[in-house]
């Protein structure tokens, strides 16, 4: 993946009521839109300059680097998961199955992940990341963290930063994880499977 902006697969108000338009264009238009041009200017004669965003997360030592390049990667993966409301939404085929055999089924990890997400204390991530051999795990990732530094294929990834929710939740987090499962674009994270 570049440095660059990436396209929203669906209209600014596509996710209502989940997530509003006027969230979208603070959190898309004005949030990812700085941490893609601070990590350009950061890599910019530099080492970085050449490498893509996920390698620049692998590598990169703490500090404004990683924060910058980990927020790019993780939003990118974020604003493309998603699509208008349904009710009912759940995965199907490969990647059902493999929730299924990771957590026993879509009822508990659904539990697993809305338990990491809402107890992550401060801002961050919850992820579900698959593993070398192919088992899912969900993890908890401080600030601009990503299960790629642990090796891990993040496949669905839930911002928990107040940025992506206080307009239409204020400090309701638990009630916009609910409302965000009506949302998961689940053809797209079956894609991110090995």
């Amino acid at each position: 993946m570049k440095i660059e902006m990436p396209t929203l697969p669906y209209a600014t108000n596509a996710l209502e009521p989940v997530i509003s338009e006027q969230t979208i264009n603070f959190h898309y238009g004005k949030h990812l839109q700085n941490y893609v041009n601070t990590l350009t200017s950061l890599v910019k004669d530099t080492e970085w300059a050449d490498k893509s965003v996920e390698d620049i997360v692998k590598g990169a030592p703490d500090g404004p680097l990683f924060n910058n390049a980990g927020q790019v990667l993780n939003h990118a993966l974020y604003f493309s998961q998603f699509r208008s409301p349904r009710q009912n939404n759940q995965p199907e085929g490969r990647l059902l199955e493999a929730i299924n055999t990771s957590f026993g089924s879509f009822e508990n990890f659904k539990a697993q992940f809305t338990q990491a997400a809402t107890t992550l204390f401060g801002s961050g991530w919850a992820w579900l990341a698959q593993q070398e051999d192919g088992k899912l795990v969900i993890t908890k990732e401080a600030n601009g963290g990503n299960p790629v530094r642990q090796g891990l294929k993040p496949i669905y990834g839930l911002d928990v930063w107040e940025h992506a929710y206080y307009l239409d939740f204020q400090n309701r987090r638990a009630d916009h994880i609910a409302a965000s499962w009506d949302i998961v674009d689940w053809d797209v994270v079956a894609r991110r499977l090995h």
